[in-house]
Parts: structure tokens; sequence; C-alpha cells
């Protein structure tokens, strides 16, 4: 019986979500014939080594934000040579740094929105509104403010910023939030998600009944081939493994088909109850458990 060792929980801003994920996929691998350890990660190395004894054959790393998928931990298990699912130290923390990710998929060709990375003081007046404000570094729509056309107000003068000295300022792209998971290389499906107030942040993402999912997305063809295209050629460039799920603006005003924008790429997508992925996989025919099996099996070391 393989075992495998579930890390959930962490410091980071999306604690929460993460302690939901690793219980999930933990019913899910002992439903499956696992042998099943759960580590709610504390900031504490010596602990972790314990947790880890004895040795587990693979980590299903269910952390979320900073220190879980920046490659931090990634980096951990990378000198212990315990195997782990999704992507490795160099494409998890590259994918964390977005205006780093972002230059790299404009080489590439994939369009981003025109952005500027800028001291936190200085967000309000690095361009004309409308802009988003978002942190540099983080995940799930922790942080996001939009500042509406006609706004120049200095917003984060009027919130406790906490997310690092520097933020990522973007133009704010209207019309509609399309994301597409990526499993191994190939793109699976593309959905809309259609808030049913505001925009698609932390609140409308995990809380139920705050957030309409489409999918596939009721969108022209050859968007939706270009978003696969794009989330499969995001994946590659980065070397991520494992999956991921890439984030779009689709902005369908003038002339048609519209014109389409990466935001970002998410290298541990959540695996909640209201999650993407999943709800992807479910798309295809590949049920909860059979995703958490898949990626346990998929597992290993960069090294």
């Amino acid at each position: 019986m393989k075992h495998v060792a579930v890390l959930k929980g962490g410091w980071s801003t999306e604690r929460a979500v993460s302690l939901v994920t690793g219980d999930a996929v933990a019913r899910a691998l002992e439903n499956a014939g696992y042998r099943v350890t759960s580590i709610d990660l504390q900031r504490n190395l010596t602990a972790l080594l314990a947790d880890l004894t004895p040795r587990p054959d693979v980590v299903f790393n269910a952390l979320h934000g900073r220190f879980g998928e920046d490659g931090c931990i990634q980096g951990v298990l990378e000198i212990l040579g315990i195997p782990y699912t999704h992507s490795g130290v160099r494409a998890s923390a590259i994918a964390m740094d977005k205006p780093a990710a972002k230059r790299i998929f404009a080489s590439v060709g994939i369009r981003c929105p025109e952005g500027v990375e800028v001291p936190v003081a200085e967000a309000h007046s690095a361009m004309p509104a409308p802009y988003v404000v978002k942190p540099a570094s983080e995940g799930s729509s922790v942080g996001v403010l939009i500042v509406p056309e006609g706004d120049n107000a200095a917003p984060l003068k009027t919130v406790d910023w906490a997310f690092g000295r520097n933020v990522l300022v973007e133009k704010y792209i209207p019309g509609r939030e399309l994301t597409v998971a990526v499993m191994d290389g190939r793109p699976v499906a593309v959905t809309e998600l259609r808030p049913l107030q505001g925009f698609y942040d932390y609140e409308a993402k995990y809380t139920d009944g705050k957030t309409e999912h489409l999918v596939p997305a009721p969108v022209p063809e050859a968007i939706a081939a270009q978003a696969m295209e794009w989330a499969r050629l995001a994946h590659d460039t980065l070397g991520c493994r494992g999956v991921t799920r890439c984030d779009f603006r689709y902005d369908d005003a003038g002339d048609p088909p519209g014109t389409l924008y990466m935001l970002e790429i998410n290298t541990q997508p959540g695996l909640t109850p209201l999650s993407l992925v999943p709800e992807q996989a479910a798309h295809i025919g590949m049920d909860f458990e059979q995703l958490c099996v898949w990626m346990v099996e998929a597992a290993r070391c960069d090294s």
C-alpha cells in the first residue's frame, strides 16, 4: 500500500482554503486505498521532518499561497528526495512572481494586460484608471483592487496592505472571466465564471452560490481554442507538471470574436467542492478520486 503524506494548512493568506483542499484530497486517497498521513504544516522545519518520518512514498502538496506554491516547500522536498505533486521549484517560483511570469508569457506570444510593477506608494500614479492593483506574489485574488475610470485616489492608503512592498498595476480589461485547466501538458476545458455581483474575488471563488460556472464556456470557437492553446503554452514554457490552471479575461466588445488576455497561471489550483479543476475533470469523465490518484501517480522530484 502506497503511503501518501498530504501537506495542508500552512501560514499563508490562503490557509483556510488549503485546509479544505487537503481534507478533500485525504478522503479521496483513503477511499482509493492509499495509506494517508495528513500534516498541517507549521513554520517549524524540525516538526516537518518528524512528520515525514517514516518517509512517505509521495507528498501530496495541498498548500496554497506563499511558502506552499512558490518553490519553498518544493525545495525542502527536493532536498529530502521525496516525490511530490504539482510543479517543481523553478516553475513554482516563476509562476508565483506575476511580473516575471508575464514577461515570459509575452516572449512566447501570449497576450497579457499592460502592466507595471511599482512600490505600493506609487500604485495610484502608475497608469490612468481604470486599472487593477494586485499583489505581485499572491493567489486566489487575495488583495486585488479594481480602480474604476475617473478615480485616481490612492486605493492602498485606505486598506491594510500586507502583501509586500511592490504591487502589480494592470490595465483593466472589461468583459468575461475564463479559465482553463491543464493536466500533464494537455488543456482540459474552458470554463466561464459569472459572479452574481462584483468581480471574481476571493469571496466569489469560495462561497457557494456567489458565482455561476459555465463549462464548456459559451464563447466563439476561436476564443476557446486560443485560451486552451495559451494555457498549454504557459504550462510548458514554465516547465510546469501535473495540474495547472490559467485565468483569462475575454473582451467580447468590438469586432467578433473579440480579444483574449491571459492574467496568470496557478500551479496549485484549489481542490475544494467549489474548485474549477475538479469540475473540468468531471466534464471529461474523471471523478475527484480519479483526479487525486492521477496526481499522486504522476508525482516526482526534479532532481
